[in-house]
């Protein structure tokens, strides 16, 4: 999400500047790579870099072929293949034992659906959407349509496909994984083979803060620096000011009645409860219970949520015990967290972990860090194929 925030803003700047931009994109990987598919970089004509597609070592190959597209305002698709000796010759030391496919394609600003403007329509709402981009892998001298369509939620496509043929397809591909949630690459044999990366675009994490302490401060800058939505809460007004959280996107002064309001909370919201005051986090804690949030964190001891939860449970009977499967407290990994710093980086290692669905253990004791299984090429034949 930040990188394509950062992204749209350097091709913002780059097209007030009448400078030429190209796109590159991590469109598929086989094996292990530094970044998975979906990486992206905008590279300028002047040699400016937003974004990454690898851990710095393919950047300067990319840039000198993103000036080639640029040029041709043809889009390329690159290949590094770490067990081809061929590119440690020419400086690309990947170190990653993987093969990455890499899309560059020339932005045509005069274009009306160009990938920067899909980035904005999604940008523009907090929704999910399904982002479409169709290559030959098979055929790198073959056309390469790039990034072409979006889906958004409501069904709605933004764009076009370059072959009508491969339209209902995909269509279908793009609904599924907007239902369920996971990216896609696979193959569409239908005269020539079109491969497509189905990517599924996230909405950013919204972090509510509720307290606005001296230890909130650290939580909200970590969160600003990883691109995420901050709304501090707090029911003293000499505390939730600006010049605290600079970075907020949101401050709101009230009592816990009316803290919700005015609030758009969706499972992409998470949230810390940390103003040290015992009533206000209850309150508090009482109102989320119900909305079967993915992440509630709960700063202080365990005893002092469990008493919270009993309170809860005592006058609200509708409150299950299975309720609080969401309530992480006290809120944290264990990593040995002392002070406001430490905790707040303890903090929003446990809501990406929870987020990723991951545990939160060393990479040490992994021998796969990634699973590339999950993003192996499906084939799919379609109907009037000559094979």
């Amino acid at each position: 999400m930040k990188e394509l925030k950062d992204i749209v803003k350097a091709f913002e700047l780059a097209e007030q500047r009448a400078i030429r931009s190209a796109l590159a994109t991590v469109v598929y990987v086989e094996g292990s790579s530094y970044r998975r598919a979906g990486a992206r970089m905008l590279v300028t004509e002047d040699g400016q870099l937003t974004g990454a597609i690898s851990g710095g070592c393919l950047e300067g190959d990319a840039l000198r072929k993103a000036r080639l597209v640029m040029v041709q305002q043809k889009p390329m698709l690159v290949t590094y293949d770490t067990t081809d000796e061929d590119d440690a010759k020419l400086g690309v030391g990947l170190g990653c034992n993987g093969i990455i496919h890499i899309l560059i394609e020339p932005i045509d600003v005069k274009a009306a659906n160009h990938p920067v403007n899909l980035f904005n329509i999604f940008l523009s709402k907090r929704e999910p959407v399904v982002l479409i981009t169709l290559f030959s892998l098979n055929d790198k001298q073959a056309p390469q349509p790039g990034t072409c369509a979006l889906l958004d939620y409501n069904k709605k496509l933004t764009g076009a496909f370059p072959d009508k043929a491969i339209q209902e397809a995909l269509l279908i591909d793009a609904q599924d994984v907007l239902k369920n949630g996971n990216s896609v690459t696979k193959t569409y044999i239908y005269e020539d083979k079109y491969t497509c990366f189905i990517e599924l675009l996230q909405p950013e994490v919204s972090l509510i803060v509720i307290g606005a302490g001296n230890d909130a401060i650290p939580l909200t800058a970590m969160a600003t620096i990883l691109g995420w939505q901050v709304t501090v809460i707090d029911g003293r007004a000499n505390y939730v000011v600006k010049e605290r959280f600079p970075n907020a996107g949101k401050l709101i002064v009230a009592k816990p009645e009316g803290a919700l309001r005015g609030i758009d909370i969706d499972n992409r919201t998470v949230f810390v409860l940390m103003t040290h005051n015992y009533n206000y986090d209850m309150a508090m804690l009482r109102q989320l219970l119900p909305m079967h949030l993915t992440y509630i964190g709960a700063l202080g001891p365990k005893k002092r949520l469990n008493r919270m939860l009993d309170e809860i449970r005592e006058t609200d009977k509708s409150i299950a015990n299975g309720d609080s499967n969401n309530v992480y407290g006290p809120s944290g990994l264990d990593i040995g967290s002392e002070n406001a710093d430490e905790i707040a980086l303890s903090i929003i290692a446990e809501i990406q972990a929870v987020l990723k669905r991951r545990n939160g253990a060393s990479l040490r004791y992994k021998t796969v860090v990634h699973n590339r299984q999950d993003e192996q090429i499906l084939q799919q034949v379609l109907p009037d194929t000559k094979l």
